[in-house]
């Protein structure tokens, strides 16, 4: 199947590092024009130059933030005709550790960011008749686990936003979709394998990792990559108001 972005423009956050800047090189590479957000200036310099994307500083935990990335990005590109709330870290802890402060900071990042971003886009994408958002979330949005928040109820909520936004969206051909992370290789997991002391290697670590999924190993970003492209293309055009597991089959939940 040959995937066309061509002439689409694309606005991808958390997007220097891991899942959002294997997206920024699929998108690049089927086409479209990105530009991608991050806070940290270094990582965001070398993962512009590396693909060609358009970097844009700004952290859209904040509604300042927020207003920066599209304004710059927009400036840049002209209009947002793909938009993938791919910020977030992994926060989780038993429910009686995490303060007001670790809960605020939290929906600030994954979901407020995913409001705030996709009210900005929207009214150009309903002028034009097409638009695409894309949430990443993980399979906690499904199966919150104990010890899971706070992420797992940001997530849980960014998919309620989903369905919200796919059926005011659909009649102006805006197709709101979300992509469930399960276990694949990122940024996040690199660091989790530098703070295991145990001395294994990247390799052996991950095929440790991996045991617990059926298909018996860690996902690769380009495969999640690829699954963010097909969305945001045409041949993705009767898909809105889903949630993908893209996690080897680990999730206990469809």
């Amino acid at each position: 199947m040959q995937i066309s972005l061509e002439n689409r423009r694309a606005l991808i956050t958390g997007g220097s590092k891991g899942l959002g800047l294997a997206m920024a090189r699929r998108f690049i590479a089927s086409g479209a024009k990105v530009a991608i957000v991050a806070r940290g200036a270094e990582a965001l310099a070398r993962g512009a130059a590396d693909t060609g994307a358009i970097p844009v500083e700004a952290s859209v935990a904040t509604a300042d933030g927020c207003d920066r990335a599209f304004a710059e990005a927009e400036r840049h590109l002209g209009g947002i005709d793909i938009l993938v709330n791919n910020a977030g870290t992994s926060a989780r802890a038993p429910f009686l550790d995490v303060t007001d402060a670790e809960w605020q900071a939290d929906l600030d990042l994954k979901l407020f960011a995913a409001i705030r971003l996709s009210r900005l886009v929207w009214r150009g994408m309903q002028a034009r008749k097409w638009g695409r958002i894309i949430n990443v979330l993980n399979t906690g949005a499904k199966a919150p686990p104990a010890g899971g928040a706070p992420t797992a109820v940001s997530r849980a909520a960014g998919l309620a936003l989903t369905k919200v936004l796919a059926g005011e969206g659909a009649p102006h051909g805006i197709l709101v979709n979300a992509l469930l992370v399960g276990i694949i290789e990122s940024d996040q997991w690199v660091r989790r394998h530098a703070a295991d002391n145990r001395g294994l290697s990247w390799e052996a670590w991950k095929a440790e990792q991996g045991k617990p999924v059926p298909l018996g190993r860690i996902g690769k970003a380009e495969e999640f990559a690829d699954t963010a492209c097909y969305l945001a293309s045409d041949n993705a055009g009767y898909i809105t108001g889903t949630a993908i597991n893209v996690d080897g089959g680990r999730s206990p939940v469809v």
